[in-house]
């Protein structure tokens, strides 16, 4: 679907899009044991998504791995800046630790290549083998010296929380460097006692951000960092809706909810980002009015069908000033990358 005239006068930044490299090596057979991902071509121009189990994941298009699909579709969608991020799948945090940086080595440097090829089209953010937080603080470091202009997160790692105190040393590292981090649920809670329809992503991955959000609020990482910019994906997950069940858990079990940190949760609505990925006016309307109008960027899953297919098309439909419209397709954006505009 092409964008409206009055959408495509405005410039659109998307901090929510995927991509893979076009060949994904067999690392199952460099390693020595198995639980990676797989990219299989095929004739259609297609590809298979797979373990190494030979198990199929998903299959993608073309767009996920291939630059020039992926630049005409943002030309033809209207979107003049795209911030790329792997597929969660791949962060591969059950791995042996320097496993997990070698497949975070050859993912990042694949980013860094498309950023370098299209400057000012691509933004990259980053993977981190976050199972040992010295090496993802090192790769951290590497990232930011490719260019690459922070790195996305998964919700939790293993039985870990962001919340852990091992995992504080990237975040600061993170603000340090003036790094973004994105935060993506991955691995989705109760997934096993959720096999049908689809659940783990229409209720367990919602539930992933919200566990996220309240882990880093409750745990002290805003409170401790406060020059740490942080977005979280589709819309915040659950936490907007539940909110007031989050702030009233705190108010009347601070022994519980307030052992690591004593404010409170809504001093913080405002201190992160979220994109819009959220699929209804009302929705959006009520996370515009929980975290702020500086606080919503543009994201879109891209390419993925959860997405949004017409970038920025929500937004558009929506009774919102020029100048706010503006903010949410742009300026908030560039504010979280750290960048003026």
């Amino acid at each position: 679907m092409p964008p409206s005239k009055s959408a495509a006068a405005a410039r659109r930044a998307d901090i929510h899009a995927h991509v893979l490299p076009r060949e994904i090596p067999d690392f199952k057979a460099r390693f020595g044991y198995g639980g990676f991902i797989r990219l299989l071509h095929q004739k259609d121009g297609k590809a298979l998504m797979a373990r190494d189990d030979g198990k199929p994941f998903r299959e993608v298009g073309p767009e996920l791995f291939d630059d020039e699909a992926r630049l005409r579709r943002c030309d033809e969608t209207g979107v003049a800046v795209q911030v790329v991020s792997t597929v969660p799948v791949m962060f591969s945090y059950w791995a042996k630790p320097k496993d997990g940086l070698a497949v975070a080595q050859y993912l990042n440097d694949d980013v860094a290549r498309l950023v370098r090829a299209r400057p000012g089209r691509f933004v990259g953010l980053g993977t981190l083998p976050l199972q040992d937080p010295d090496l993802a603080v090192e790769e951290l470091r590497r990232c930011m010296s490719l260019g690459l202009s922070g790195v996305q997160l998964g919700s939790h790692v293993g039985d870990k929380n962001l919340d852990d105190a091992g995992l504080f040393a990237v975040f600061a590292a993170a603000a340090d460097l003036g790094a973004c981090v994105f935060v993506h649920p991955w691995d989705m809670m109760g997934q096993d006692q959720m096999p049908k329809y689809w659940l783990p992503w229409l209720v367990g991955m919602p539930a992933e951000t919200s566990r996220a959000i309240c882990s880093m609020i409750f745990g002290g990482v805003f409170e401790k960092l406060p020059k740490l910019r942080v977005a979280f994906a589709h819309g915040g997950g659950s936490f907007p809706g539940t909110f007031g069940r989050i702030g009233h858990g705190f108010d009347v079990r601070p022994d519980l909810c307030a052992v690591d940190n004593a404010r409170h949760p809504r001093e913080y609505l405002g201190r992160f980002y979220v994109d819009s990925l959220v699929h209804d006016a009302r929705a959006l309307e009520s996370l515009l009015e929980l975290l702020g109008h500086d606080k919503v960027a543009l994201g879109t899953d891209y390419p993925f069908p959860l997405g949004e297919d017409a970038p920025g098309a929500l937004i558009e439909s929506m009774k919102l000033s020029a100048a706010v419209k503006k903010r949410l397709l742009w300026d908030n954006a560039m504010a979280w990358l750290g960048r003026n505009g």
